[in-house]
């Protein structure tokens, strides 16, 4: 009871500030984020970040596998797992009148996974679904009107806490279901302004979309034995069609103003209208080879039908259906070995190919990465520090858009711990 007692206390502290980091945190500076819902975040965290991110069937008792709810039963009947993550990312965004760079450092997520009983398992904890942040500023030369500047900048973020059970009904077979509460607000504005001339009104456009509700995914593994410690496991998600609830608020107004005199007018006012967002239909499968203690090999396919989501009763432009790819491996040297520390270490590679769900004149925005990294074992103990590197290109210059070559770093702590050990003695 005294570590639960602790572990509460400790879970207090944490959830409440980083609640309220989730509606203030953003994660990008592309120009992208300004369609749709914004940046979509990845599904694989920690571990398998590294592996191309390729972790719907993956099954480590050591790790917290966000990716697939029915692997929460993979870890030891007396294993706790606590997990955290940062990530920076560095991109340079060009087209073929100009380029930026930008920097974008923050917290990303942190999750928890423990046993109730032999055959009953949970996990809980907070991630980033989607974020939006740009500035974007056009200069254009209208005849007979001057320099006229348009700008669009936005701000937010989405975010998922989930709390999830998985269940082994039968021997190597687990199913499981993760309840999401997504929340958060996107800011979306655009300002046009006529700096030649102050005959013409200025144009101003705030937008505010704040989202609410739960949904519900659901996951399944199998796992096919093989000889000398191998095996096989199929895993496969499913989210049919949430619909969460949805807040819209606009403000258009023009104004004009010269030395003398200023005239502002609302041209259009919308309060909090409350509507949903239908999300998409997601689909996902897997499959991975593991070679106990010593190789992992995945692959995953993913998809997501974005063509078909409704926002606020139509569908929104320049939305497509979403599919990636990802293959990856981890290998470990001698995971028990006593003499050298670079023979426990875990060893990681992989790469993907995701056609976007955004799509501008029948271009279609892709993105390719490869991913790298290691899996560093704590002294003395089952926790392991997760390094992950990826390097990679989104986008295209063609119909006057926009390539963004990045490099993320990712750094995860996976701290676990033995639980409910029955004492001999007192």
């Amino acid at each position: 009871m005294g570590r639960f007692k602790s572990f509460f206390s400790l879970a207090l502290l944490i959830f409440t500030p980083v609640f309220l980091f989730a509606q203030f945190n953003n994660n990008t500076t592309s120009p992208y984020s300004r369609y749709g819902l914004g940046d979509l975040q990845p599904y694989s965290f920690g571990r398998t970040y590294a592996m191309g991110g390729a972790s719907i069937a993956s099954r480590y008792n050591k790790q917290i596998n966000l990716a697939n709810p029915a692997s929460y039963t993979a870890i030891d009947s007396l294993g706790f797992m606590f997990e955290f993550g940062f990530a920076g990312k560095f991109a340079r965004y060009s087209n073929d009148i100009s380029s930026m760079n930008a920097n974008d450092v923050n917290f990303r997520y942190f999750a928890l996974n423990f046993r109730i009983n032999e055959w009953l398992a949970t996990s809980m904890g907070l991630t980033p679904y989607s974020d939006v942040g740009y500035d974007v500023k056009v200069n254009e030369d209208i005849e007979n009107t001057g320099n006229v500047l348009h700008s669009y900048f936005g701000v937010g973020s989405l975010s998922k806490a989930f709390f999830g059970l998985a269940v082994e009904p039968v021997k190597n077979v687990s199913v499981g279901a993760n309840l999401n509460y997504l929340f958060g607000t996107l800011n979306r504005n655009s300002e046009i302004y006529f700096l030649s001339s102050s005959d013409f009104y200025n144009m101003q456009k705030y937008e505010r979309i704040r989202l609410r509700d739960f949904g519900l995914s659901l996951g399944v593994q199998a796992s096919l034995p093989l000889q000398n410690d191998q095996k096989i496991v199929i895993g496969a998600i499913v989210e049919n069609k949430p619909k969460y609830t949805a807040f819209y608020s606009d403000l258009t107004q023009k104004n004009i103003s010269s030395e003398n005199s200023s005239d502002l007018d609302t041209l259009n006012f919308q309060s909090k209208e409350q509507s949903l967002i239908e999300f998409p239909f997601t689909f996902g499968a897997g499959i991975s080879y593991v070679k106990n203690n010593s190789l992992e090999i995945n692959a995953d396919f993913y998809h997501q039908s974005w063509s078909k989501a409704i926002f606020f009763d139509t569908k929104y432009p320049n939305l497509t259906d979403l599919n990636k790819f990802a293959v990856g491996a981890e290998w470990v040297p001698d995971r028990f070995s006593i003499r050298s520390y670079l023979n426990r270490i875990a060893y990681r590679a992989g790469l993907k190919f995701e056609k976007s769900y955004l799509e501008f004149d029948n271009q279609q925005i892709n993105d390719f990465g490869i991913t790298f990294g290691v899996g560093l074992p704590v002294y003395r103990s089952n926790s392991t520090i997760n390094v992950a590197a990826e390097v990679g290109r989104r986008g295209t210059k063609a119909n006057n858009l926009v390539i963004e070559n990045y490099a993320i770093l990712n750094l995860s702590v996976n701290l676990y711990d033995l639980w409910f050990i029955k004492r001999k003695f007192d």
